[in-house]
């Protein structure tokens, strides 16, 4: 690998993660008890990765200590844990280029020109960056971010209200959206998707159903086939029916459903080892081939390896122990969270439960 000079300063840091997902956050807690501090990128505009784009919604009954709590709820949970740290955020970001410089500090450059100068990173990319999967029309892209949405759950409610509401889908979380845009006051509200079944809960599509009884929502089997649109504000867009007629839509928001796919994407043109788009790492440190570079979660691969959030968060303990003794080429004493008063300084608590 050559050195690559960047055509700004970089930001310098400890520790860069790449990935944002439940085992990516966890992780930053676990580098933050070591007194690290870490810039976290990904490619999603909003932290938690696959609990918050796949299964808000739906409950995790395998963590720790918690009988049962949301994809949403877990997401928040590790927010708070690692809020004392106050890691940097570069999210709706996807790393480039990873070089090693002479120093052996890393050079990370994201697709929006941040660049970063880490002494390790960790590679907490899960499956790969998460892509929505893109309407294919004419126009459409000067009207993502204004007014067509893949990801719908960073807008606010106020943006939907009094608009002409189109949500693009078929699963729970299309059908969700379509409940709450009525619960946001939106002037209209069409659910369409390319047949008119859902794969939703039944609570959920009870909840539909009555809806659309009532008249405040639409349900619509039809594809997209044209849009009108001026500048970024969108007016009505033009479905293809099952009877191969055509419909305008008034719409001024669209808000769209159609999935996402996980591509690795540069990660392998990074020069690192990979096994069947995986990265082998050491069990004892879950460093890879280069060192410096760590990989958690589901990402990595070794001798045992089993896919689970819980096996996430043990990688991503003692790969911030790993990483702590490569930076100081020392061994790390054991702490302890009930008892050390520095790991309490950190947390910024006073050794009590909060109330």
């Amino acid at each position: 690998m050559t050195t690559a000079i960047p055509s700004k300063p970089p930001v310098e840091t400890d520790v860069a993660v790449i990935g944002a997902g439940a085992v990516g956050m966890f992780q930053v807690f676990q580098l933050g008890l070591q007194g690290l501090h870490c810039h976290l990128i990904d490619a999603l505009p909003h932290l938690g990765g696959q609990c918050a784009q796949l299964y808000p919604h739906k409950p995790i009954y395998d963590i720790p200590g918690i009988k049962a709590c949301s994809g949403a709820e877990l997401v928040e949970r590790l927010r708070e844990q690692m809020a004392p740290f106050a890691p940097t955020l570069h999210l709706a970001q996807q790393v480039q280029t990873l070089v090693q410089q002479d120093d052996g500090r890393w050079l990370l450059g994201t697709d929006q020109g941040t660049t970063l100068l880490a002494k390790a990173v960790v590679i907490a990319a899960g499956v790969g960056a998460f892509v929505p999967k893109t309407v294919k029309l004419e126009g459409i892209e000067a009207l993502v971010g204004h007014s067509v949405h893949y990801h719908p759950a960073d807008l606010g409610p106020l943006a939907l209200q009094g608009q002409h509401v189109l949500v693009h889908g078929g699963d729970e979380l299309a059908v969700q959206a379509a409940l709450d845009a009525v619960h946001h006051q939106a002037a209209s509200v069409t659910l369409m998707h390319r047949r008119d079944v859902f794969t939703a809960p039944e609570a959920l599509l009870a909840q539909l159903r009555m809806h659309q009884d009532a008249g405040h929502i639409r349900v619509l089997a039809a594809q997209p086939q044209a849009l009108q649109a001026e500048g970024s504000a969108l007016s009505a867009v033009t479905v293809t029916l099952p009877d191969g007629n055509s419909h305008d839509l008034d719409v001024q928001q669209w808000l769209v459903f159609q999935g996402i796919s996980p591509k690795l994407g540069p990660v392998a043109d990074w020069g690192l080892e990979l096994v069947k788009k995986q990265l082998p790492v050491d069990t004892g440190t879950f460093v890879t081939e280069a060192p410096g570079i760590y990989a958690v979660g589901d990402i990595n691969t070794y001798p045992g390896k089993r896919k689970l959030l819980l096996c996430g968060f043990h990688e991503a303990t003692l790969a911030g122990f790993s990483i702590a003794e490569y930076l100081t080429d020392k061994p790390v004493l054991l702490q302890y969270t009930t008892t050390s008063t520095r790991l309490h300084e950190l947390l910024g608590v006073t050794g009590t439960l909060p109330t």
